[in-house]
């Protein structure tokens, strides 16, 4: 099943949701939007030294430690990237205690899988669920277009805050398919490693024989829907302030996946945001 916009989307700025949300048009186009390079102490909580070298089932669920065992190298090949780009002083995001935040709760839980791209770029955002930011953070914009479509969808009034941890509690994996960020630069760590590793976790995820729905938003969550498969995909355009209305606005989504759920014999998720 795929729940596709009118009007054919291709991958531009405006399906970055890190560029989106946290840089205004004039930014897009001075020298403010540009990385920027700020050599500097990296706190513990940043740093990635011991956190990415230790056994993958002490920093993600037994079953996604199993899961991603074929790719345990790359994943400590990234942390010695990670390294690098702080000895180079450069800033990254989130926090190496939140990079595989999305892989704590149990594998076999999971039963939506939402694609995002890569973490917000913005100091206090990215807390390793896609879309979601910390409690107290201002709501970024695409995260507001998905309250006002939830609300117009299933009547949940929109929530005071942006953390989505209740979604990966009702088995809604809100999944990056890159997992840091240099800060101010979004895509900056594309093409660096992160692909291969979330791809074996999209695979293990379709390997289970258990229900499943993917939830793809923008060109590129749309791209992962033939590894999903035999699995159904909803499909729209990104909520991202310039691209909503080209698809996401009307798609009803969340209803769409519960329906989805219930035809796989699968109980429906529980959307509210508390």
């Amino acid at each position: 099943y795929s729940s596709s916009p009118s009007l054919e989307e291709k991958p531009s700025l405006e399906e970055n949701p890190s560029l989106e949300d946290n840089l205004s048009l004039e930014e897009k186009h001075s020298s403010r939007a540009r990385p920027r390079h700020r050599p500097g102490r990296i706190s513990t909580r940043d740093s990635p030294r011991r956190f990415m070298n230790q056994p993958l089932s002490s920093i993600m669920s037994e079953d996604w430690a199993a899961a991603l065992a074929p790719v345990e190298e790359q994943i400590h090949a990234m942390g010695a990237f990670l390294r690098e780009e702080h000895a180079a002083g450069y800033r990254t995001f989130p926090p190496a205690a939140d990079i595989f935040n999305a892989f704590r709760r149990p594998m076999s839980r999971v039963k939506v899988l939402i694609i995002g791209q890569d973490p917000y770029p913005t100091p206090g955002n990215a807390m390793g669920l896609s879309f979601s930011v910390h409690r107290g953070m201002p709501l970024p914009r695409s995260l507001n277009n998905i309250y006002k479509e939830l609300q117009d969808d299933l009547g949940i009034a929109p929530a005071n805050h942006g953390d989505l941890s209740c979604w990966a509690d009702e088995g809604v994996m809100l999944l990056n398919r890159v997992l840091t960020v240099r800060e101010s630069d979004a895509g900056s760590h594309r093409g660096k490693g992160w692909e291969e590793i979330t791809e074996c976790a999209i695979r293990a995820l379709v390997a289970r024989n258990q229900p499943l729905v993917g939830l793809l938003w923008g060109a590129d969550a749309r791209k992962c829907a033939p590894m999903l498969q035999p699995y159904p995909s909803v499909e729209s355009a990104h909520p991202s302030p310039l691209s909503a209305r080209r698809g996401f606005f009307g798609s009803r989504p969340f209803s769409t996946v519960n329906s989805l759920l219930v035809q796989q014999g699968a109980e429906p998720v529980d959307w509210t945001v508390r």
